[in-house]
């Protein structure tokens, strides 16, 4: 699974990077190092302009953890934070955003946790290990997103009557990411950014082989501080290596 990963870059550079307009001054994200379920993150969309009826690509926040429209509450978002590539196109709570409702979510890298078993005076402990692309470049992940209308909000023209969620697309890791946990978050080439979000209904097993891993499988594995372990803490020292095991 991916259930915490860093996006740092600034909204001009991601609006750059995947050629998207800009989000609105007043929904502008702080770079966070230790991005968790329910957080709102940066993705990139396209959606119909209201007037023009013309394909317009944004940079948006969304919630992490997917809501249903057909839910009756969002309550269940948040166990929602990632779809199996395997079954996301025939499964109910996903399907019609895979048909229709994609997105990239931009990051950094993610993070896995590997069981330590204890040793001596030493706990047994989980390590965790921060996951990026050799090149330091960014990760599209593949996402699905939806909207949730909540029922206690009489006004559809409120704000707060709108919960606009979404999922990141996992598969098998592989290479180095494996050795430290099964799952793995899937991405895109740029060469394949305008075929996947693109909303019109596309044969499923064509869509399906634009996801790949991350920077090819080339990606750097380390080892990173117990600090990211806790929500609550937030920084680029979240990524400093950790001290010897007993210190």
């Amino acid at each position: 699974m991916c259930g915490r990963y860093a996006s740092t870059r600034s909204p001009e550079d991601l609006s750059g990077l995947f050629r998207a307009t800009p989000p609105d001054p007043g929904h502008v994200l702080e770079p966070s190092w230790n991005v968790a379920p329910t957080d709102a993150v940066w993705a990139v969309l396209e959606r119909a302009d209201r007037e023009s009826g013309v394909l317009e690509r944004q940079l948006r926040p969304l919630r992490w953890g997917l809501v249903p429209s057909w839910s009756k509450s969002p309550s269940g978002g948040a166990k929602m934070i990632n779809a199996r590539v395997e079954t996301v196109h025939e499964k109910p709570a996903y399907r019609r955003a895979f048909a229709k409702r994609r997105c990239l979510l931009p990051a950094d890298g993610f993070y896995e946790w590997e069981p330590v078993p204890a040793a001596g005076s030493v706990k047994a402990y989980k390590q965790p290990y921060f996951i990026r692309p050799e090149d330091g470049d960014v990760m599209a992940m593949a996402g699905l997103y939806e909207f949730w209308r909540d029922p206690a909000v009489a006004a559809d023209d409120d704000p707060a009557a709108w919960w606009a969620t979404c999922t990141i697309i996992t598969t098998e890791a592989t290479d180095a990411a494996g050795r430290v946990h099964p799952r793995m978050p899937l991405a895109l080439a740029p060469a394949d950014y305008e075929a996947w979000l693109d909303p019109s209904p596309q044969d499923p097993d064509a869509l399906r082989a634009l996801l790949a891993a991350p920077a090819g499988g080339r990606l750097d594995v380390r080892a990173v501080s117990t600090a990211v372990n806790n929500v609550r803490n937030n920084g680029p020292e979240l990524l400093e290596a950790p001290p010897a095991p007993g210190r």
